[in-house]
Parts: C-alpha cells; sequence; structure tokens
C-alpha cells in the first residue's frame, strides 16, 4: 500500500443525496410478532449489535429486526 493515490479535480457527475432514513441503535429496541429465519451475518455487524444493545439494554437480535422493519417501511410503496 506505498502507492500514492492521485485525486482529480472532475465533476462528480449526477449525484443524489438521499435523506438518512436508518434509525439510531435505541429507535430498534422495541416489541413486535416475529417469524424466525436462518440469516448469516459478518462477525463485525453482529458485535456491533451486540455492543449497541448492551448499551440499550435489549436483545441484538430485536435490533436486527427493527432496522430490517425500519428499512422495509422506508422502501414501502404508499
Amino acid at each position: 500500500m506505498s502507492a500514492k493515490i492521485k485525486y482529480t479535480n472532475e465533476a462528480l457527475g449526477d449525484v443524489k443525496v438521499i435523506k438518512d432514513f436508518l434509525p439510531s441503535p435505541a429507535e430498534l429496541s422495541f416489541n413486535e410478532e416475529a417469524v424466525k429465519v436462518t440469516l448469516s451475518l459478518s462477525k463485525k455487524s453482529v458485535d456491533f449489535f451486540k455492543s449497541e444493545a448492551a448499551k440499550n439494554h435489549t436483545q441484538y437480535q430485536r435490533m436486527i429486526r427493527r432496522l430490517v422493519d425500519a428499512y422495509v417501511t422506508s422502501h414501502s410503496e404508499p
């Protein structure tokens, strides 16, 4: 990694800023009916959610479920 990166001052083209729709970790700790699924996640992601769940006194699986629910809500058609 000794090669230097050369930056240019080029136009970015069509850049679109999207609203940050993801909830904070504290907002991911609600109770809701669940369906069990098998899902493989990266160790980094699971460690993050376990850490945040401990800070917010909740379960990390519940936080992941709420994150997926928030994504679905923000991308569902009205």
